[in-house]
């Protein structure tokens, strides 16, 4: 992988997290943990890069996110949507998920990314809340904050791109 630049590139961030997914990863090679997101955004907050996350706090990765100053975005190609579903579907409390995909883990300073994505974002923590689920859409309250706790949401300084382009 190699430094690219991201705010350059031709990328629909509409669709990006929706269509495509991805992979929210937080820790050290030694200590890590990947989740599939489909929820993502990309902007600029406080004149910098940044990218925000939602991972609920029953999911494995939370942990990892609450501990860890960096995380990254890891985005694929469309042939490893069958890795992306298992990484989404299986916790990391069970054991090594990532083995049982094709994905190669790769060691970066502030983190973990995979060898396999054309687009890493290397992001630093600056924020993260939880949603008030008695503020949400009604919709939500009355469905999917009945059956899990609100998300969390992480904003993370872009500090790097990394991709195979």
């Amino acid at each position: 992988m190699k430094e690219i630049d991201f705010i350059h590139q031709d990328y629909d961030v509409f669709r990006m997290f929706n269509e495509r997914w991805a992979l929210v990863t937080a820790g050290t090679i030694e200590d890590y943990n990947t989740r599939t997101i489909g929820w993502g955004s990309l902007g600029t907050l406080w004149r910098r890069p940044v990218c925000t996350v939602y991972v609920t706090p029953a999911r494995y990765t939370w942990n990892f996110l609450e501990k860890n100053d960096f995380f990254t975005v890891s985005f694929f190609p469309a042939g490893f949507h069958d890795d992306l579903m298992y990484l989404g579907s299986h916790s990391g409390r069970d054991g090594d998920k990532v083995a049982r995909t094709s994905l190669t883990p790769v060691a970066l300073p502030e983190g973990v990314t995979f060898q396999e994505a054309e687009l890493t974002l290397v992001c630093h923590k600056l924020y993260s809340d939880p949603f008030d689920g008695a503020r949400a859409p009604e919709d939500l309250r009355n469905g999917l904050y009945k059956q899990v706790a609100p998300h969390h949401f992480y904003i993370g300084e872009v500090l790097r791109a990394l991709g195979t382009d």
